[in-house]
């Protein structure tokens, strides 16, 4: 018997221009999928040229009218977030929906970024970090622009030590993990925070893919070299139970719906409905305790101007 597998209705998006970073592959690419469906320009913010052209001709061919086009962007460089900035820019164009997407995940040894950062917390949560700050007068030129930025269930996992935020003491994979992903569902809240008192018109919003099978489960724990065996047994062994893993157009869905829903609110966080968050459709997610705490979320975010030399305005 077929399985009536869970979807949104979005809502016509012509005439909406969106940025979507990692947009060749996994979830950036299905989000990017769907929004050109639904009329809106995507920009694909991509590190691998050649895999963003083949993403292109993907949604192409199913989506003869897309309107996509790529910018040049690395997340683990400081520099390069800024050109990618610079570049967007000087078009002069309003930018309504920026989608914090892209990420590394788990690689078994510490690695660093370009400019010293650990990669994932550098990667994931610094580097969306600056590309925001950079982004935020398009965002307010929109009126109304919105900005999703992608958690994990793994946000739980996270925990801020303010003396060692960088693994130089100690390196987890999970743990460096989880402190991107909850360092992302901070800023999320903490942004729409500053909008609010600022101003700004932003409607900044959180969502996780719950347990979604993307190539971020091997690529992440095979580099540097690694066979990445413990979890590609783990995935062959459970990939196809229906409660435990969805696939990317299911694992999209809470972070869709934060950015078309006309019901999505701003400062939420969205995760699917299922057993314990993994699957289904998307509901408001349970926020962790350590993403709640206002001190937490204040440091959190002087620390990253800090570190990338990139503020928000007062």
């Amino acid at each position: 018997m077929t399985r009536n597998l869970p979807d949104i209705d979005v809502p016509d998006l012509s005439g909406r221009l969106a940025i979507v970073t990692g947009a060749n592959s996994g979830l950036g690419f299905a989000l990017t999928s769907r929004l050109a469906a639904a009329g809106a320009e995507v920009v694909l913010a991509v590190r691998n040229w050649a895999k963003g052209e083949e993403a292109i001709a993907r949604i192409r061919a199913d989506v003869p009218t897309a309107r996509l086009r790529m910018l040049p962007l690395d997340l683990s460089s400081l520099g390069n977030i800024s050109t990618f900035a610079a570049m967007f820019t000087a078009e002069g164009r309003a930018l309504d929906l920026l989608i914090n997407n892209a990420g590394v995940m788990m690689p078994p040894k510490r690695g660093t970024t370009e400019d010293g950062f650990e990669l994932q917390f550098g990667s994931n949560y610094l580097g969306h970090f600056a590309l925001t700050a950079h982004l935020l007068p398009q965002l307010r030129a929109a009126g109304s622009a919105r900005v999703v930025s992608l958690s994990s269930i793994l946000a739980r996992a996270g925990r801020f030590d303010w003396d060692d935020l960088q693994a130089e003491k100690h390196y987890s994979p999970q743990g460096s993990y989880g402190l991107s992903k909850l360092s992302m569902l901070v800023f999320a809240r903490e942004l729409q925070r500053r909008s609010d008192a600022a101003g700004w018109g932003i409607r900044s919003l959180a969502a996780h893919p719950g347990s979604t099978l993307t190539n971020l489960q091997v690529t992440g724990p095979q580099s540097g070299g690694t066979s990445g065996g413990a979890m590609t047994a783990y995935l062959k062994l459970t990939s196809g139970i229906p409660w435990l893993w969805q696939q990317a157009p299911q694992g999209i869905l809470p972070a869709l719906y934060a950015a078309t829903s006309m019901d999505a609110v701003g400062g939420a966080y969205y995760g699917p409905g299922g057993f314990a968050e993994l699957t289904g459709p998307p509901k408001p997610a349970a926020v962790p305790k350590r993403a709640l705490s206002a001190a937490d979320a204040a440091r959190l975010w002087t620390v990253s101007e800090e570190l990338t030399g990139v503020s928000f305005p007062g």
